[in-house]
């Protein structure tokens, strides 16, 4: 048996992951990326309370949000709970 780990891509369908997902850059699934617009935003914070992988973060040194395109998905839901329209989905 090889040493080598496994990447979640070669993990069996329906398997049992055997690692915490933020150990694997899962990023590379999505089709769609977010983009927001600065302008638009009001930092209202829904993105982060609504995104499933924790992939948007607050960052109060910065007293903004920062997108972590490692753990996005692309699942769209920060743009659609937006109350602002300031992000929308590119495909990649």
């Amino acid at each position: 048996m090889s040493s080598k780990e496994k990447s979640w891509k070669e993990a069996s369908p329906a398997g049992v992951c055997w690692k915490a997902s933020t150990t694997y850059l899962t990023g590379d699934w999505k089709t769609y990326t977010p983009i927001r617009d600065l302008e638009k935003c009001t930092k209202c914070l829904l993105c982060v309370l609504f995104c499933p992988d924790g992939a948007i973060h607050w960052e109060p040194e910065k007293n903004d949000i920062e997108f972590d395109l490692n753990f996005c998905k692309g699942c769209g839901i920060c743009a659609n709970e937006c109350p602002s329209k300031a992000i929308v989905m590119k495909i990649e």
